[in-house]
């Protein structure tokens, strides 16, 4: 089996996380989740991938797109994979 082309870093309980979650999984898009550490100070791997070190961030492998922030990344995965993008998924 591939390896998913989405690697969402995400802490547990986080709502915002859960709002991503569920916008991949309305578009059925394999996933790996990557908890990260509580403390903001400790999030080193998220800090090394988006240049700021809050959750929910995303790594598209498909697409080459790095990103944080629930909105953006929703926005993202809707025009990237949602009815309205190019070539539709």
């Amino acid at each position: 089996m591939p390896e998913p082309q989405i690697t969402l870093y995400r802490l547990q309980a986080c709502p915002y996380c859960e709002r991503v979650v569920r916008k991949l999984k309305q578009y059925d898009l394999d996933y790996e989740s990557r908890f990260v550490e509580p403390m903001h100070a400790d999030r080193n791997a998220v800090a090394r991938l988006t240049g700021k070190r809050s959750v929910p961030a995303i790594r598209d492998e498909h697409t080459g797109v790095t990103m944080s922030e629930s909105g953006n990344i929703v926005e993202y995965l809707d025009n990237t994979y949602g009815d309205g993008a190019a070539g539709g998924a």
